[in-house]
């Protein structure tokens, strides 16, 4: 652990929690980066946690990763999803409330 995450308390946290703090942040900065990067990693997150169904959707149509933005904070593909939370929170010096 480096002296930039060492007190940052965002290992703590929830991966629901790190999703929501993630969205907040990009939406307050108006970050649309943030939301491209997460609608392309969405899929092989789904992928690995076991939803085939949704991440065929999501391939098929971008109406589907909008809906799934509120999805990616939930269960298993939070989980998978945890570290580029993690990342981008850090690479923006976010810590945890």
């Amino acid at each position: 652990m480096t002296a930039d995450t060492a007190d940052d308390g965002l290992d703590a946290l929830s991966s629901k929690e790190l999703h929501d703090l993630a969205l907040r942040y990009a939406k307050r900065h108006l970050d649309v980066r943030f939301y491209w990067r997460l609608l392309q990693i969405l899929p092989a997150a789904e992928v690995v946690a076991g939803k085939y169904d949704d991440a065929e959707h999501d391939l098929d149509t971008t109406l589907g990763h909008i809906d799934d933005l509120t999805d990616a904070g939930e269960g298993e593909v939070a989980e998978q999803l945890r570290p580029f939370y993690l990342e981008y929170l850090r690479g923006h010096k976010v810590k945890a409330p």
